[in-house]
């Protein structure tokens, strides 16, 4: 019998080279990268020609209580904040191996929110 939890990661590493294969950010249009466990969620803007990280937030940095996809939404308005400090106006959503639906999408709309176009 096959070890289940290998598979498992073997298509989720699938999944997320298959949507990164298409993205490549750069200083002016950030891949905007999210990883999301079971009870955080955190993003970061990344510059790959340079290999370098603009900019980075996790939900440990919101103040306020609310379920999961509300705390997301704040982490995607303090990142949207962030990057219009840095003067970034657009950006690449890089959703990794995640179903874009609840938190992911609850994030990708807090950043919208602040005028970052995806």
């Amino acid at each position: 019998m096959k070890d289940l939890n290998k598979l498992k990661g073997a298509r989720t590493y699938r999944r997320q080279r298959r949507t990164r294969a298409q993205i490549t950010g750069t200083t002016d249009k950030p891949r905007l990268s999210v990883f999301r466990s079971l009870l955080h969620i955190s993003i970061q803007a990344i510059d790959d020609i340079n290999g370098k990280t603009l900019a980075a937030t996790s939900d440990k940095e919101v103040k306020t209580k609310g379920n999961k996809s509300e705390v997301a939404l704040e982490v995607g308005k303090i990142m949207g904040d962030k990057l219009k400090a840095k003067k970034v106006n657009k950006a690449i959503f890089d959703k990794g191996a995640y179903k874009y639906h609840g938190r992911i999408k609850a994030l990708a709309d807090g950043i919208r929110d602040k005028g970052i176009k995806f």
